[in-house]
């Protein structure tokens, strides 16, 4: 009997999945073992953010049936009201005590330990706590010290930008190295939420928070760098003014179209699918964002990138009401997540450039909290008043229109001085 050769071999369906499954893997861990064997700085960090957004990613996973979708929306509203309120206290007591540390370059190595090895410890103990009110308590700890952790990044990322590496293209970098580490923790914790519950997925994520912990001690002695622009002793600088209120009325925005969406879609005929869909809509358009960043032109100002998001998000908004539909809203949750991305990047490269030396600490705090407030602002309006679906996305024009407005006002007082 003839045995014929050329015809190519049939796997079983099961190898054919595993054969995938395997490739699949090796397609994500290849870049971190890129990543872990790299003498770059940026890279070494790069493990310690990537880490630290996924535990951050795996407790938001965790927490959202306790916030959202176990409670009925009345309670709900009021439950978020107070966590929104609760929000601004971390940075407020945090703040200050950052400031002397990051004016320093030494100690953000260890201030990123102990953000990452604090937030391992709660989430051990909020899983022991998680059906009683001290659960609260928890959840504020575990935000104070991921902002924490976003304020040191700042510092971070411009000590360990390579020389011949730009600002906007380091703070990209590691905003695409944070939506994978989202992505990457997404799926396990669905799973492990949906097996073993909150609790299990809370262990998980103290796992991988102390990972990050481990990581950070691999990483070098960071550099003292700085711009010559003049600080006030509020860390204000001028130049910063009107960014400032670009950014901070995208960062309002996307607090109100998150809260918008999670109890809007509730009250309306829409299925409540369709709020992890434009989730994941938002979130591809961050990865994009992070993307497009570092290809803009070099002489491109950072200021005209903050005037260009709020003028797309703006528009995107005015077409998402007139034409209602979820390939649209899918388009628009899209532009929105790219906008909101570039604008921080401009806005943080921009101020990473000014920034003295010897000043970050009291400058970096200080826009942090005018962004924490703006995002808390946006987020409030939804979650106290019973607002439309489709309504919201006016709402979200007019905001942007502010921002706009805000952000040319300090420029054009200027002139008419002038």
């Amino acid at each position: 009997m003839r045995v014929d050769h050329t015809r190519p071999r049939r796997y079983p369906w099961w190898q054919l999945i595993l054969l995938g499954f395997v490739g699949l893997i090796e397609t994500i861990f290849r870049p971190l073992g890129r990543m872990w064997r790299s003498n770059e700085a940026l890279e070494s960090y790069g493990l310690v953010h990537l880490s630290s957004v996924a535990g951050d990613a795996m407790v938001a996973i965790a927490l959202a049936g306790s916030v959202f979708f176990d409670v009925p929306v009345g309670e709900a509203r009021g439950d978020v009201a107070i966590y929104l309120a609760l929000t601004m206290a971390p940075l407020a007591v945090a703040g200050p005590l950052l400031v002397p540390l990051l004016d320093r370059a030494g100690p953000r190595r260890a201030i990123s330990f102990v953000a990452a090895l604090g937030r391992a410890v709660v989430c051990v103990y909020a899983a022991t706590t998680f059906d009683s009110l001290l659960l609260y308590p928890s959840a504020f700890l575990l935000l104070a010290l991921s902002k924490v952790h976003a304020i040191t990044k700042t510092g971070l990322t411009m000590a360990y930008a390579g020389p011949n590496e730009g600002l906007v293209r380091a703070n990209a970098r590691l905003g695409r190295i944070g939506v994978g580490g989202a992505l990457l923790a997404g799926g396990p914790a669905l799973l492990l939420l949906r097996f073993g519950g909150s609790k299990a997925t809370l262990i998980a994520a103290a796992a991988v928070y102390g990972v990050a912990a481990a990581l950070n001690l691999r990483l070098p002695h960071p550099r003292v760098r700085g711009g010559g622009a003049k600080v006030t002793r509020t860390g204000a600088i001028a130049a910063l003014a009107a960014p400032a209120i670009g950014a901070a009325g995208l960062r309002a925005a996307t607090g109100f179209l998150l809260f918008a969406l999670a109890f809007a879609l509730r009250g309306s005929g829409e299925p409540t699918w369709w709020f992890g869909v434009l989730a994941a809509a938002g979130t591809i358009g961050s990865f994009v964002g992070d993307l497009v960043a570092p290809r803009l032109p070099s002489s491109l100002r950072e200021e005209a990138v903050v005037v260009a998001c709020i003028a797309a998000a703006g528009v995107g908004a005015v077409l998402a009401f007139v034409a209602f539909s979820l390939p649209v809203l899918i388009v628009f949750g899209v532009v929105v997540g790219s906008s909101a991305e570039l604008g921080r990047l401009a806005f943080q490269s921009l101020m990473q450039r000014l920034a003295p030396g010897g000043a970050h600490g009291r400058v970096f705090v200080r826009y942090e909290v005018i962004f924490q407030l703006a995002w808390v602002a946006g987020a409030l309006i939804p979650a106290m008043l019973p607002i439309d679906f489709r309504g919201g996305f006016l709402i979200l024009a007019i905001l942007y229109l502010v921002a706009g407005i805000g952000y040319m006002t300090p420029d054009v007082v200027a002139r008419l001085r002038a």
